[in-house]
């Protein structure tokens, strides 16, 4: 079987920036362990597989793929996809907008479209799943999983906190931009999370934002992603915690996002997040994203 694939790096306007994705628009024919070896071909953070929807009302059925499991939600795929679909024709633009929405196993997504210019479409997605907060560790145990010392670890605002909204995360603060860039996975000490039932994927932020109101990184290794350029879905659990910190009961937030400078990927996201009476509520993340490469591969 031989299907069209196309990449784009997504969450920037610059191409070989922010964080690539492959996209297989007609993904019909396909087993899941014929995607699970693609993706581990395309060795990308992540690879999209578009199929038919379930529900006629919807856009498509969207199945991600990191280069070892198959997960329920992420951000940078639902960005980049929206994107290709639109880049190729197969999701028309009206008024130079299209509204999308796409079945995947954490829930619907809904992905708006919007034209800016001839060279810059900005696609943003609304999160599957309301805010859920799970355990949280110390901060001695966080820095040893990353290879920082405790006194790098922010705990003011909230302990090392598992943030979901569609897929988990284990977030922390951290001093400044120099204690994220010593930061390293510790393998050892992930799987020690993870054998105690807390995701091993770990995302850390500060506020040292050389001119973002948040710089992040994310590492995954136990998903085969030892360090990712840019993370939606990360970053929308980041940005739905700190509503939920907020003292405020009811209110509107942004933040804008750097990731992936350390890698030399630098990405730029845009969160935004309502909460009413203290309850956090929708949380979105967007970004531009541009067309890198085409091709075809064979599945056997």
């Amino acid at each position: 079987m031989e299907l069209n694939y196309y990449t784009c790096d997504v969450f920037t306007k610059t191409r070989f920036g922010g964080n690539p994705l492959a996209v297989v628009p007609d993904a019909r024919g396909l087993s899941t362990e014929q995607m699970q070896t693609l993706a581990r071909e395309f060795n990308y953070s992540e690879t999209t597989f578009v199929l038919p929807p379930e529900d006629s009302q919807h856009t498509r059925q969207v199945r991600i793929f990191t280069p070892q499991i198959e997960v329920p939600f992420a951000g940078h795929p639902n960005v980049g996809t929206a994107f290709m679909l639109t880049a190729l024709g197969q999701v028309p633009l009206v008024n130079e907008h299209a509204t999308l929405h796409f079945e995947e196993k954490a829930g619907l997504v809904t992905v708006t479209v919007a034209r800016r210019s001839k060279d810059e479409v900005y696609c943003e997605l609304q999160a599957p799943q309301r805010l859920s907060l799970g355990e949280t560790v110390s901060a001695e145990e966080l820095a040893g999983a990353v290879g920082l010392k405790p006194g790098d670890i922010l705990t003011a605002t909230h302990q090392p906190t598992v943030a979901s909204v569609g897929l988990p995360f284990l977030v922390a603060e951290v001093t400044d931009r120099a204690a994220l860039a010593r930061a390293n996975p510790n393998i050892n000490a992930m799987q020690a999370l993870q054998g105690r039932g807390i995701t091993p994927d770990i995302h850390l932020y500060t506020r040292d934002g050389d001119g973002y109101d948040l710089r992040t990184r994310m590492f995954a290794p136990l998903d085969g992603v030892l360090e990712d350029p840019a993370t939606g879905s990360a970053n929308c659990a980041l940005s739905g915690l700190l509503a939920h910190c907020q003292p405020e009961a009811d209110g509107d937030w942004q933040w804008h996002i750097a990731q992936g400078v350390e890698m030399g990927r630098p990405s730029e996201l845009f969160a935004r997040v309502d909460k009413q009476a203290g309850q956090v509520g929708t949380v979105r993340m967007g970004g531009y994203s541009v067309r890198v490469a085409s091709g075809t591969i064979r599945a056997d």
